[in-house]
C-alpha cells in the first residue's frame, strides 16, 4: 500500500509546505455571516444611490421653483397695477368662495341622508357643485399667485 496524495480525501489533506496557510475551516455560521455582511454592504450602497438621486431632484425642484419665482417676480414688477388689481379679485373671491363653501356644506347637511342612500343624489350633488369649485379654487390660486399674497393667507 503505497500513500499517494491523490488517493485521501480532500478532507484529511493537510498543506505543511513552507509559506502555506493554516486550513480554514468555514462553518455554516460564518458563512450566513458573510452572506449577511455582503447583502448589508449592497443595501448601503442602494440606499447611498437612492440619497445621491433625491438630492439630484430636491436640486432640480429647488431650480424650476426658483426660476418659476424669479419669472412671477418680474411679471409683477413689470404689470404693478394688474397684480394689485389681481389683489382686490383674489380678496373678493375669496369671500365669493366662502360664501359658496357655506351653500355646499348647508347642501350636505340637509341632504347627507340621501346621499348615503342614492348614488344618483351623490352624482347630483358633485355634478352641481364640483366644476364649480374646482374652478374657483384654480382663478382664486392664479390670482393669488400673481398679486403676490399666498392663497390661504389671512386678511
Amino acid at each position: 500500500m503505497q500513500n499517494d496524495s491523490q488517493d485521501i480525501s480532500p478532507i484529511f489533506r493537510i498543506d505543511v509546505t513552507q509559506g502555506a496557510s493554516e486550513p480554514q475551516i468555514e462553518t455554516a455560521a460564518d458563512q450566513h455571516q458573510a452572506n449577511m455582511t455582503m447583502l448589508l454592504e449592497q443595501l448601503v450602497v442602494g440606499q447611498d444611490r437612492q440619497n445621491e438621486l433625491l438630492e439630484e431632484m430636491v436640486e432640480q425642484m429647488g431650480a424650476t421653483q426658483r426660476q418659476r419665482s424669479h419669472e412671477l417676480h418680474n411679471w409683477k414688477e413689470a404689470n404693478p397695477v394688474l397684480a394689485k388689481r389681481c389683489r382686490a379679485a383674489a380678496e373678493a373671491l375669496s369671500q365669493v368662495q366662502t360664501e359658496f363653501l357655506h351653500n355646499i356644506t348647508g347642501e350636505v347637511q340637509d341632504s347627507y341622508e340621501n346621499m348615503l342612500d342614492s348614488d344618483f343624489v351623490m352624482n347630483e350633488f358633485v355634478d352641481r357643485y364640483g366644476p364649480r369649485l374646482a374652478h374657483l379654487n384654480g382663478v382664486l390660486q392664479l390670482l393669488s399667485q400673481l398679486s403676490g399674497r399666498p392663497a390661504n393667507a389671512e386678511q
